[in-house]
């Protein structure tokens, strides 16, 4: 490490601070400066610019990165710091690590074809529009990779040393236990997963801890518990006898496979109609491939319960979409079916065209199941927006849009609170990864039930630990 002696020890919050995108947290301890997450913002605009302005350190002078999980709020950022200068090791799970090699090069290879899009279709206020980061970029992110097995401990920098433990988000998602020598230990929650998720073990415990950092993507609601999946069917059910499509914009990595698990077990109780179902989503089929094999391999976070059954994701007719020319077929085809693409809060990919294609119809529907952050065409959707706009155009929204956040494997306001109460001793609780009014109400209701010190930190302010 190149730069000076920083004590005592802190972190920086550069990332899901007030926002619940963008995560990022650099620890500094002694000499060591270890990056926890390395997330792309998303959304608002000017979140989003923060992706393209100089990181606010040196990232040849960080040590390592731990990366929780897959998603790209939490690792899409990883290409850019690298291309920035950074060269230490990538700290990972080995299922994180797998669904990365898919993740990190599709936003590569998105982000280069929207930039070409842009430059064509002139819609872009830059001239010409540039890719944040290519997949060339993405691959030589990925070759510092270092899979760490869960609950066995290891040193990413002097004085640091860290345990992954199982997070029940998606696949090889991790709660982050990080123990300073001669210090203090800091517990990150990751993207927390529910109790309830149907594939993943529940969440890990807190433990031992002096400082708990919580998501609070939906730390002031609930869930809706057990209809949800009914409430998908009847959705369906309808827009199929108004000769309708169903556009259900997707997270690829275990939205999808939820989803999949759903239908299926829709489908052998006969409440399902008989409709092509399209997975429109390189990404999410190589994820689905994974989770397959995690599922045969008896991965550590996989209920054991459904060790060995990867055909809990099969569905009779359904189609796998690979290329963009069966993707415009998709698009095309007459009659009644369900499409599956990403983006999951239709900020890009090709979910995006199938919504300019089918929001203007009434006898179509959207199906949100997932967060949809501010600034985002799902967000819009979600608060009735008349149109939105997709590649320079307004398009009308005249299809019906049902949100189902009963899918989502975020833990809920009661969720995340159980979850704080599993940690042991009185840490002090950071409200992190959520908008400001989530954030506020988790922070409140830590404190009025455990009379714990909370606070929700801005970005990049520095948090003192002792």
């Amino acid at each position: 490490m190149n730069g000076q002696p920083v004590s005592p020890a802190a972190l920086v919050a550069l990332g899901a601070a007030g926002t619940v995108t963008g995560s990022k947290f650099l620890l500094e301890h002694g000499t060591a400066r270890v990056l926890f997450d390395c997330g792309l913002y998303q959304g608002l605009k000017e979140l989003r610019e923060r992706n393209w302005a100089e990181f606010p350190v040196d990232p040849a002078t960080i040590d390592a990165v731990v990366i929780s999980h897959g998603h790209l709020d939490h690792c899409g950022y990883l290409p850019r710091l690298v291309k920035g200068g950074f060269r230490g090791a990538v700290h990972v799970t080995y299922d994180t690590g797998r669904l990365m090699s898919v993740v990190l090069p599709d936003s590569g290879r998105l982000l280069e074809e929207e930039a070409k899009y842009a430059n064509r279709a002139g819609y872009s206020k830059h001239s010409p529009a540039l890719a944040l980061y290519t997949e060339d970029d993405a691959w030589a992110a990925l070759d510092l990779l270092a899979p760490q097995s869960f609950d066995e401990p290891f040193s990413p920098a002097p004085g640091v040393t860290v345990e992954f433990r199982p997070a029940g988000h998606i696949l090889g998602s991790a709660i982050v236990r990080v123990m300073l020598d001669d210090g203090p230990t800091v517990v990150f929650s990751g993207d927390l997963g529910r109790p309830s998720h149907p594939l993943l073990v529940p969440p890990s415990p807190a433990g031992v801890a002096d400082y708990l950092l919580v998501e609070s993507t939906y730390g002031d609601r609930e869930h809706v518990n057990g209809e949800t999946p009914q409430r998908l069917a009847e959705l369906i059910n309808r827009t199929v006898d108004r000769g309708g499509v169903v556009v259900i914009p997707a997270f690829a990595v275990d939205r999808t496979e939820v989803l999949l698990y759903h239908l299926h077990q829709l489908s052998q109780a006969g409440s399902l109609p008989k409709v092509p179902i399209s997975i429109d989503s390189p990404m999410a089929l190589a994820a689905l491939k994974i989770y397959r094999e995690a599922f045969e391999t008896k991965a550590g976070d996989v209920r054991p319960e459904l060790h060995d059954f990867g055909e809990l994701f099969d569905l009779p007719g359904l189609e796998e979409v690979h290329d963009a020319e069966g993707s415009k077929a998709v698009t095309r085809r007459p009659g009644p079916a369900i499409i599956i693409a990403g983006a999951g809060m239709a900020s890009g990919g090709r979910v995006v065209h199938h919504l300019k294609r089918f929001l203007p119809d009434p006898a179509n529907s959207v199906a949100l199941v997932g967060f949809q952050a501010a600034g985002t065409r799902g967000r819009q959707l979600k608060d009735g927006a008349s149109s939105v706009k997709i590649h320079g155009e307004y398009v009308r929204v005249r299809a019906e849009i049902c949100d189902l956040t009963g899918f989502s494997v975020h833990a809920d306001a009661s969720e995340l609170l159980d979850w704080v109460g599993t940690a042991e001793g009185r840490p002090t609780v950071f409200a992190v990864h959520g908008e400001p009014d989530a954030a506020e109400a988790l922070r409140r209701n830590v404190e009025a039930r455990f009379d714990l010190t909370a606070a929700v930190p801005r970005y990049g302010e520095r948090l003192l630990l002792r």
